[in-house]
């Protein structure tokens, strides 16, 4: 569909320039007798995602399924992505040569990764962002390899509650590496047993500690503590966002003192996929910048003053020499990164703020409804859109009878330990929620568990 983003203002400016002072004067030549008394009968004007739901709802009518309501999350979020990204990814001007070696003929791509980058670094509030990394989970394996050779030492602490996907696979990049890179045991929901163990476990060896926010039991944390006492220690505190609308409303890592933030990208501007591919976002303080694994781009200006947009700070060594590289990925998830530039482009800072709020709206609905619901106990003191909720009952029982029932329910977190917490439910609401999905949702666990 064709994309009019004309305002009020706009409309207005548009009438003053040629004269008249509402759309109606413009048909002042029409007799009156011609002119509809009433509106068409016609449906009023709705918003995209209503219109979705509105066709959704027919073709739902050919499926014995239909709707189904949803309400998993655990790191892979199901956000509504506007038409105008999928059609503007389909330019010829942004899809084009994978590899922009050549400045001279790839400068639409360059600008774009340039400005991702800055939205990256201010959502972030970071001074520096790569051009994208593969997904959040081999960025926070880089964030540790680049946190080693910043401080020039071994020792690597991640998170007890860090997501375990993670975690499996910063043990995969650093299995045949000569880092130190442990993890501490979980601590459930309880977040600040986590931070306290976190705190004391930071040395003088020390070259990061890793921790994600929120996390993986939807926890929202105040990392400023943990960021004074890794700095006193000359270790680094790399933050983990797999949410990453989540910045539209809380404080940003890098106010909080992170030095570098890996985020998951996914969430805006590309779908759930069945899993990928997915978008990493890498940021970090300006001073590490020649340390930062990826791509860069920079903004400069040509022999005639022009300006322009290269590849910076990448040596021969990231491409030839892999064995004394900083870092061997050489490339980027490009197409991603342009869905996710787009559609934060069409958002603003405004949009991004009330897409967040809505997320967190949804879940104050839904948190108020679970907590009607007898046996069931909300875990979270602070959250986000994703809450840790406890059942009288194994909570993979109570999933895959809820699926029996067309409601995917959340993701239970023995899936993510090895059977531990059975009991406990991650359930996730973002904006596409609506109240019917939470009703259903509430109605069929009441069933289940009575």
């Amino acid at each position: 569909m064709r994309y009019l983003p004309l305002s009020e203002n706009d409309r207005r400016d548009m009438l003053s320039t040629i004269g008249v002072e509402a759309v109606n004067d413009l048909f002042c030549d029409v007799p009156k007798e011609a002119l509809l008394k009433a509106p068409v009968d016609l449906p009023e004007h709705a918003g995209e995602m209503d219109v979705e739901r509105y066709f959704n709802a027919l073709g739902n009518l050919n499926t014995a399924a239909g709707h189904v309501p949803f309400f998993v999350g655990a790191g892979a979020y199901k956000h509504h992505v506007p038409a105008t990204v999928d059609h503007l990814i389909q330019r010829g001007e942004f899809l084009t040569a994978y590899t922009p070696y050549q400045p001279e003929i790839s400068q639409g791509t360059l600008q774009v990764l340039f400005e991702f980058q800055t939205q990256v670094a201010q959502l972030t509030g970071m001074d520096v962002a790569n051009a994208s990394l593969y997904d959040g989970s081999t960025g926070t394996g880089e964030a540790i390899l680049m946190a080693n050779r910043v401080t020039r030492k071994k020792k690597a602490i991640m998170s007890g509650n860090l997501h375990p996907h993670y975690r499996d696979v910063v043990d995969t990049l650093t299995r045949f590496t000569d880092d130190d890179v442990r993890s501490l045991p979980s601590t459930g929901a309880d977040s600040a047993a986590d931070l306290a163990a976190l705190e004391a476990s930071i040395d003088g060896e020390t070259s990061c500690v890793v921790v994600q926010n929120p996390n993986v039991f939807g926890e929202l944390l105040d990392l400023r503590p943990l960021a004074e006492k890794a700095h006193e220690n000359g270790a680094l505190l790399v933050v983990v966002v797999t949410e990453v609308v989540s910045l539209g409303a809380v404080m940003s890592p890098g106010e909080m003192g992170a030095d570098i933030v890996v985020c998951e990208g996914q969430s805006i501007g590309n779908g759930l996929n069945f899993g990928g591919p997915y978008l990493g976002l890498f940021a970090t303080r300006q001073k590490f910048v020649r340390q930062l694994p990826g791509r860069i781009c920079g903004e400069t200006a040509d022999a005639d003053g022009k300006r322009g947009y290269v590849l910076t700070l990448s040596t021969r060594e990231q491409h030839i020499r892999r064995e004394k590289a900083t870092s061997n990925i050489c490339t980027n998830s490009g197409l991603c990164a342009l869905a996710f530039s787009i559609h934060l482009t069409l958002l603003g800072e405004a949009g991004l703020r009330k897409l967040a709020r809505l997320n967190h709206e949804r879940t104050l609905k839904l948190r108020g409804a679970l907590e009607g619901i007898p046996g069931v106990k909300v875990l979270n003191k602070s959250f986000f859109n994703e809450l840790a909720i406890e059942l009288p009952k194994a909570s993979e029982d109570v999933v895959n009878a809820l699926a029996q029932k067309n409601i995917l329910a959340g993701v239970p977190a023995s899936r993510l330990y090895n059977n531990a917490y059975t009991n406990i439910l991650l359930v996730a609401a973002t904006e596409v929620v609506t109240d019917g999905d939470i009703q259903a949702f509430v109605t069929a666990l009441e069933g289940e568990l009575s």
